[in-house]
């Protein structure tokens, strides 16, 4: 069965001094964080990968990878924008939908900045052998928070049968403020993970083009991925089932972060 790994990598990050946070080396063997990541996803049997790239990326990630990556053949999606009309792309629904000219079979979209972990890599491949439904895995809220400082969060909130009702942006949580939100160490949380099969590009697609539309004079809004999943549940044209992970999750935002990622990764 065909199954993509694609990752959403067109940014470069001002926080991380306009750099690709893709490439740094925090890997036990000096790898890059792409290589870590795909390194855990081919545990499971992925049969091609697609990077969704920006024109800053591009060049820099054919460079470096061509195109297969350990025998596993590799595809490029462009995510393009009008300069002279926008400050940024659309958004992550823009991102995933740049993919839709050449995504032919079920996949699993994440960014490129964070390490999952095995586990929810193949959880989410073995749901994509298994049924036509969508599917995303839960981090436990006490595995994705930093030891200091607060952050936002997705929250899952869903049913009995563990489908996904909604994802509510929680802001500024932080270790000691738990019970203030009404949240818990095990709140299931979502970093942007997702197994989906290609019509649902095809839903997000015309649902990119009217917000385009609707939002045309405006250079920085953005057409944001979980929100949209999320209407499309609301609107019964989607389900999305939720599977919890005790696996870590890291992710590189500043500068310092590469050496708490290396140091992270050296531990497990």
């Amino acid at each position: 069965m065909q199954i993509a790994l694609v990752y959403m990598v067109a940014g470069l990050s001002s926080r991380f001094g306009g750099k690709i946070k893709q490439f740094a080396r925090v890997g036990t063997n000096n790898e890059t964080l792409i290589e870590v990541s795909m390194n855990q996803a081919l545990a499971s049997p992925f049969t091609k990968i697609i990077f969704i790239v920006g024109n800053k990326t591009e060049t820099p990630f054919r460079e470096m990878f061509g195109n297969e990556y350990k025998g596993i053949p590799i595809q490029y999606a462009l995510q393009k924008f009008d300069e002279t009309k926008r400050d940024k792309p659309w958004g992550t629904v823009d991102a995933l939908c740049s993919i839709k000219d050449i995504i032919d079979c079920p996949f699993v979209i994440c960014n490129g900045d964070d390490i999952y972990g095995k586990e929810a890599f193949k959880i989410l491949v073995n749901h994509l052998k298994e049924k036509t439904t969508g599917a995303t895995v839960g981090y436990k809220l006490e595995n994705v928070l930093p030891k200091t400082g607060s952050v936002n969060r997705g929250i899952f909130e869903f049913n009995e049968n563990n489908e996904v009702q909604s994802l509510k942006e929680v802001f500024e949580i932080t270790k000691e403020n738990l019970h203030e939100k009404k949240l818990s160490e095990n709140s299931l949380t979502s970093m942007n993970i997702f197994a989906l099969h290609p019509e649902v590009v095809e839903k997000l697609n015309a649902i990119l083009e009217k917000f385009k539309q609707e939002h045309n004079n405006d250079r920085r809004m953005e057409c944001l991925l979980p929100n949209e999943l999320g209407n499309l549940i609301r609107n019964n044209e989607l389900t999305i089932e939720l599977y919890s992970t005790n696996e870590k999750w890291f992710g590189i935002t500043n500068p310092e972060d590469e050496i708490k990622v290396k140091q992270e990764l050296e531990n497990i």
